[in-house]
């Protein structure tokens, strides 16, 4: 049910609706994360305890639509990432558009120490994107495991790493980060659109990651796409603007 009185808010009452308002994924780098009502990124240490199975659903149906998930490796060890896992409605929509049955998983890391349930299925490499400096000292280099993509010589370059995403044809780059990720993305400039859902829950302060203060000079604007609610959870769609 739409509020007449603001085109861009709309109630659910089934979490099914979720998907259509997603389908048009931009070509780029989509984020999506989840915060507490009073900012936290996640509670003690997992962004899972913040989810519910509204919040869980959206982020299959994104991945649905993206070439490829990008998460930092804070993020994929905390959340014990493993392969992509679609819905046979998904996965027979992408064959119809000509694309491959799942997204690749690609986890960006300073030392390679990747969780070991990213390996269960060897049909499904994970993508290591790391810098030179770090292939070099802790020994990383393409295997059977693994795909390495080397992006940056001292430290990763994100602009570098998405860029050899997008010529392997993987342009469509959802990035779940977590925080330390999604602020190096904010940084580059590198961001076209941000899902934001927001937890009715309360997390008080919860440092995640290490990211480093931001070199904006001024915050940088978004477009509002929507405002979707679901069991008290908010669900908000942002454009880079312009």
């Amino acid at each position: 049910m739409s509020r007449p009185d603001d085109p861009h808010v709309e109630i659910l009452t089934d979490s099914t609706g979720l998907r259509e308002f997603y389908r048009d994924a931009p070509f780029g780098v989509r984020a999506n994360m989840i915060f507490s009502a009073d900012g936290a990124a996640a509670f003690a240490g997992r962004a899972g305890p913040l989810s519910c199975p509204a919040d869980q659903r959206l982020l299959v149906e994104l991945r649905g639509y993206a070439d490829v998930v990008l998460v930092g490796a804070g993020t994929a060890r905390a959340e014990g990432y493993g392969p992509a896992r679609l819905s046979e409605q998904q996965r027979a929509e992408r064959a119809a558009e000509g694309r491959s049955p799942l997204p690749r998983i690609a986890v960006v890391s300073r030392t390679g120490r990747l969780p070991e349930s990213l390996f269960t299925d060897p049909r499904q490499r994970p993508i290591l994107i790391t810098s030179a400096h770090a292939a070099r000292r802790y020994g990383l280099r393409p295997d059977s495991r693994h795909e390495v993509v080397l992006a940056g010589d001292e430290s990763v370059d994100l602009r570098a790493a998405v860029e050899t995403l997008t010529d392997a044809g993987m342009g469509r780059i959802l990035c779940e980060g977590g925080p330390t990720l999604l602020n190096d993305m904010v940084t580059a400039g590198l961001l076209k659109e941000l899902c934001v859902t927001t937890a009715p829950k309360l997390a008080g302060t919860q440092p995640v990651g290490a990211a480093t203060i931001s070199t904006l000079l001024t915050p940088g604007a978004l477009s509002l796409r929507h405002v979707l609610v679901h069991e008290q959870f908010l669900f908000s769609r942002y454009a880079l603007a312009g």
